[in-house]
């Protein structure tokens, strides 16, 4: 197991790729923002599905998925229809423009992240991917797990800036 300051300094790396992310969303077109991007690349992935199984993926409240298919309605990049099986229920879909919008983004974020990265190696790129990977699925293993934190009683008092994004 990692020694305590190599986590503090992971902490401080998470906040410092909240940078990376602000400028990955420079290139975004101000009709599609950062949460309509997660949902138009989650549909593209995983294809047509429901509401709730979206709000599950990208671990939010129905009422902020509900917001992002509706503004994702309006530009015409998805399509909301009854699911058969349940009418209360919808089926959200990519529409054609919708998949031309995502394709349009990939191409967006690649050239950026190409551009960043350029002196790095294939494996390099290959490895933080993996790495990256890895790290989130440790995370979407315990999500419905609480939190294993000592009681606050317990914690060391610090004079660092807890990471945030």
């Amino acid at each position: 197991m990692a020694e305590r300051a190599q986590y503090e300094e992971l902490l401080q790396q998470f906040s410092a790729f909240g940078a990376v992310k602000r400028e990955l969303g420079r290139v975004l077109p101000a009709e599609c923002p950062g949460g309509s991007v997660a949902v138009l690349t989650l549909l593209g992935r995983y294809g047509d599905m429901r509401m709730s199984k979206l709000s599950e993926l990208l671990a939010v409240d129905m009422s902020v998925t509900s917001r992002h298919a509706a503004h994702l309605a309006e530009q015409g990049w998805i399509d909301r229809s009854p699911d058969p099986a349940d009418k209360r229920s919808r089926i959200l879909r990519l529409t054609a423009p919708g998949r031309a919008q995502l394709e349009a983004l990939f191409e967006r974020t690649t050239e950026l992240l190409a551009d960043r990265l350029s002196d790095w190696s294939d494996e390099e790129v290959a490895q933080l991917t993996r790495l990256m990977a890895r790290l989130r699925t440790s995370f979407d293993d315990h999500r419905a797990l609480p939190p294993r934190l000592p009681p606050p009683h317990t914690l060391e008092p610090t004079t660092r800036t807890p990471a945030t994004t």
